[in-house]
């Protein structure tokens, strides 16, 4: 008997109720709107276009669900439905490279651009995935696509940037610099940002936590091991070396501690608020609720192990408020050179978010503002911050990785060396990075670039800090 035919408004209804789920972070309402959607997808009759259509849907919303390999199932199926269709090759290229198969996204970028070759954003996904070399790069076809490219800085930008990247594989860093700043100066134009008001946020931060928690306050669990600090400082090397403990979950980069401190601020207030309001009134929260709403919205995925990782970076900002709503949970503050962070977060087209990054003066502002910030959470939270330090881990991995596994309050397991191997997915700008063993040569990789990198460097020194010699 033929399948019925689907109904569009289940198909409707049950689509909303998953993103609206999403949107709640509500992870077991949308996990079972969204394996309704792909049953009706799989049983759903006719053309192979809207079958591969409806496939594709279920597919995003994994993706939104943190559930690669059910979006790549997905995936798998629109490609064999219509492998004409540019979009779909894309789609499963970008989660292979987060599940960590780098040759087969290769192949699926490739196949991708032959259906689709002024696709900005797959030649950049294409160049990251491995190292160029002179015999194997895309360095001909990817200044045909500049030249060609329409005067639209959604296009041209990550042109600019797949550029930068291949030339400095091969060596050619003054080209790659002419790309990096050309690029990064075009998306700076289209951004309405002004890093000032960044840096009164952190002030008024430290001025709502002039000190210590008082009392004991907070939800009384161990589990959360915050990872966080400035983007690009290895935050994800350090939480795939934890992720390969037994007794760690790695969680991934999760917004849910700002969200519950937003929430818990809206509650009191009666709905949203300005940020020097949310700010001031989230250092008189309830804390015991808030971290007992922290841990509610983390599950059903923690809860398994004794401990799991939360590795948002911009949590930095958090450090007094997590001191009072988790008192047992575990700060690492990872750290890198001053010069190394800001060049790496400067080579990187970000998806969304840090828009201080496209200009080296707002990147140096924004750099010393951080600086300020954790300098204030050492002082007011003595004991709290567990710092690793980079260049360290680099020169002396197992080393560094017994010291953290020590301040942790966990064994040393061996599996924490080989987090090139950990097959957990990976879905920030080092998804391929992290595949790769350690590199002796990033920790001075900065060098390459001292001179365009000394107004930078001379910024960051009339604000107090001083860059790596």
């Amino acid at each position: 008997m033929p399948a019925p035919p689907l109904d569009p408004a289940d198909w409707s209804v049950t689509r909303n109720a998953a993103l609206q789920a999403l949107a709640r972070r509500d992870l077991p309402a949308a996990e079972a709107a969204i394996r309704r959607l792909a049953a009706m997808a799989d049983e759903r009759p006719g053309a192979a276009g809207p079958r591969a259509r409806a496939q594709a849907e279920v597919g995003d919303l994994w993706v939104l669900a943190g559930e690669y390999p059910a979006a790549h199932s997905h995936y798998e199926r629109c490609v064999a439905l219509a492998p004409e269709i540019s979009r779909y090759w894309f789609n499963r290229a970008t989660v292979r490279r987060f599940l960590g198969d780098l040759e087969g996204a290769e192949s699926d970028y490739d196949a991708c651009l032959r259906l689709a070759p002024d696709d900005a954003q797959a030649y950049l996904n294409r160049s990251e995935l491995r190292v160029q070399t002179a015999a194997r790069n895309h360095l001909p076809e990817l200044e045909r696509a500049l030249d060609a490219a329409p005067e639209d800085w959604r296009v041209r930008v990550p042109l600019h940037y797949a550029l930068a990247k291949e030339y400095e594989d091969l060596g050619e860093f003054a080209r790659a610099w002419r790309q990096l700043s050309a690029g990064a100066a075009l998306r700076r134009r289209h951004l309405d940002y002004d890093v000032r008001r960044d840096l009164a946020t952190m002030g008024a931060i430290q001025a709502a936590f002039p000190a210590a928690p008082r009392g004991s306050t907070g939800a009384a669990s161990r589990e959360p091991i915050f990872i966080l600090g400035m983007p690009r400082t290895g935050s994800t090397l350090v939480d795939r070396i934890l992720g390969g403990h037994p007794q760690v979950f790695s969680a991934g980069e999760l917004p849910d501690f700002g969200l519950a401190v937003v929430a818990a601020v809206a509650r009191r207030h009666g709905g949203p608020v300005a940020r020097d309001v949310l700010i001031a009134e989230s250092a008189r929260l309830d804390f015991t609720a808030l971290g007992e709403d922290y841990l509610a919205r983390t599950r059903p995925r923690t809860g398994r192990t004794p401990f799991f990782t939360d590795k948002l970076p911009m949590n930095f900002l958090y450090c007094g408020l997590i001191a009072r709503a988790l008192p047992g949970a575990q700060l690492v503050h990872v750290t890198r050179g001053p010069l190394a962070t800001c060049l790496s977060i400067y080579k990187v087209l970000f998806d969304r978010g840090y828009p201080f990054s496209y200009d080296l003066d707002e990147l140096a502002d924004y750099y010393a503002g951080y600086r300020r910030l954790m300098d204030h959470w050492q002082r007011v939270l003595p004991g709290r911050l567990i710092e690793i330090e980079y260049e360290s881990l680099v020169a002396g991995p197992e080393q560094a990785i017994r010291d953290l596994c020590a301040a942790l309050g966990i064994p040393f397991d061996p599996r924490c060396l080989a987090f090139e191997r950990n097959p957990a997915p990976v879905a920030t700008a080092s998804a391929a990075q992290v595949r790769r063993p350690l590199h002796a040569d990033s920790s001075t990789a900065w060098r390459r670039y001292t001179r365009e990198l000394a107004p930078l460097a001379a910024r960051l020194r009339a604000a107090g800090v001083e860059p790596e010699a």
